[in-house]
């Protein structure tokens, strides 16, 4: 049985339709990518599985029981956590208490002392600039507190909205190094939108690509090439 399962999901904003009769599978402890050009709908579609937005049809199913729908509160509680692109931190607050808003839900409380301590682990910076106001950091920073609030909810299911975006190339390697990392540490399942196929590309171990609202095609790993996903974007 696969940890998630959305089903011909259809979901629009007004009258717009965004998403087509989306459908695909992830496995337990499977990183997976979703490719495809900006404003198709990739964002959307996690959003959806979160309960930021609604579906108009289909089903989504975590771990056997169906979500569709639920509001991101009832999502969280699961093992479900999504950090978006846009990051949506507390610029007057500290790194630490916007690290600390990641255990917010009460599954989380009982490990935040753990799950703060790798998150230092991951990113010394965060531990260095802890009572630092997050106002007051670069854009890559500011990049490592959203990762690491996301990390502090305990997921099991982390969902990653264009981690890379608007950083300097040096820090996109830097950002899916960390990626990588949590990956091989914390073995939980993972799902990336993002745009810098070739970094993305060496975390996957499927792709699917996403167009106008519809899924193009689906690949495993080995059958993963970046010419073909170029040539889907144009």
């Amino acid at each position: 049985m696969s940890l998630l399962e959305v089903h011909e999901i259809n979901s629009s904003y007004d009258n717009i339709q965004v998403l087509n009769k989306i459908s695909l599978e992830i496995n337990n402890s499977e990183t997976v990518c979703i490719f495809g050009p900006n404003g198709h709908g990739k964002s959307t579609l996690l959003k959806v599985i979160y309960g930021l937005h609604r579906s108009s049809s289909g089903y989504i199913k975590y771990n056997g029981r169906e979500i569709t729908n639920l509001p991101s509160y009832e999502v969280i509680k699961m093992g479900i956590v999504y950090i978006p692109e846009e990051r949506y931190l507390f610029p007057e607050m500290t790194v630490m208490e916007n690290l600390n808003l990641g255990a917010y839900n009460l599954n989380a409380r009982k490990d935040i002392n753990k799950n703060r301590e790798f998150v230092f682990h991951l990113f010394p910076r965060l531990k260095e600039r802890k009572n630092q106001l997050c106002s007051t950091l670069s854009g890559g920073e500011r990049r490592m507190v959203a990762i690491g609030r996301g990390l502090i909810s305990s997921p099991a299911f982390l969902m990653l909205d264009e981690p890379s975006l608007g950083l300097a190339p040096v820090l996109k390697k830097a950002v899916f190094e960390k990626v990588q990392q949590i990956i091989e540490e914390v073995k939980i399942t993972v799902l990336i939108v993002e745009q810098e196929i070739e970094y993305a590309l060496k975390l996957a171990d499927r792709a699917y690509m996403l167009k106008k609202g519809e899924i193009v095609f689906e690949r495993e790993k080995e059958n993963l090439n970046i010419e073909d996903i170029k040539k889907a974007y144009f």
